[in-house]
């Protein structure tokens, strides 16, 4: 008899956590329903009360509307070409710096790793008037290039690797790769990038969804409306739109699309990288 109790106490215990689990998902699924929802729905009959829960017939109208509205896919290419750039820049310098500052001993190394630790503290926005000038020196006004060189080598890429390089690569491992004759270059491409995939996609991931929903920085540095990418070009349409917003939430929902995929791809490696430290041994 106390066997079956038990029994039926773990089995209680397990649909307890699966319906708090399913609960939890619903609340988070819901708002991307809910934007699909309304992206479904005809743009001038889209706010009602009670408000709309089903998905309605008029989706592929409103894509049709927006394209005829802006240049839709060439914003798509940029807001891709702009997260590609930065995400592979950002993941190689980034693991560089980190495999330095793990690996090698130096001269104030340990100023240096401090200092860039806290200057992870600063607002982004208090770097911005300096930075303008900065680039506009350069030349690089109406590039994508402020978008994507100066966060390639950024603060917090290079500490979370310096924090999983450090016990994630032995040093007689690199010790015994230099024995055999493989240089430090190799090192990194052969050894370190292949040891470091999970922290990699974390990185990789947090790097390209930033690009991808930012906002601020392709307003400030771009004044040509063929170089936006999606969000300022999004804000921009719904600056100008009539009051007919079936078109603006499509465009949202392929804007969303992306992200999903991109976090599919990677998430396996997400989760390994987030629980690698909770084993040892």
């Amino acid at each position: 008899m106390p066997k079956k109790e038990s029994s039926f106490n773990r089995m209680g215990s397990k649909i307890s956590i699966y319906l708090i689990l399913i609960l939890f998902v619903i609340l988070f699924a819901f708002p991307f329903y809910y934007v699909f929802v309304l992206a479904s729905q005809k743009g001038t009959n889209m706010y009602v009360n009670p408000p709309h829960i089903l998905l309605n017939k008029y989706y592929f109208e409103n894509i049709g509307k927006l394209f005829d509205a802006i240049p839709f896919g060439l914003h798509f290419l940029n807001s891709v070409m702009i997260g590609v750039f930065a995400t592979l820049g950002t993941s190689f310098f980034c693991t560089m710096g980190g495999f330095a500052l793990a690996k090698y001993d130096f001269k104030g190394k340990k100023i240096i790793f401090t200092f860039m630790v806290g200057t992870i503290a600063i607002p982004t926005f208090l770097n911005l008037v300096p930075f303008f000038r900065m680039m506009t020196a350069f030349g690089w006004y109406d590039t994508w290039l402020p978008l994507i060189i100066p966060g390639m080598a950024n603060a917090f890429g290079i500490f979370m690797m310096t924090q999983f390089l450090e016990d994630a690569i032995p040093t007689d491992l690199l010790a015994a790769a230099r024995i055999d004759g493989l240089s430090e270059f190799g090192i990194l491409m052969r050894i370190v990038f292949p040891l470091a995939k999970s922290s990699l996609a974390i990185i990789m991931i947090v790097t390209f969804v930033g690009k991808w929903n930012d906002l601020i920085g392709p307003l400030v540095f771009l004044s040509t409306p063929e170089k936006l990418p999606i969000p300022p070009a999004l804000t921009r349409f719904y600056n100008n739109m009539d009051g007919d917003k079936g078109a603006l939430m499509a465009g949202n929902t392929l804007a969303i699309l992306p992200l999903a995929v991109v976090f599919a791809i990677f998430s396996k490696q997400i989760i390994s990288g987030l629980t690698a430290g909770s084993i040892k041994g």
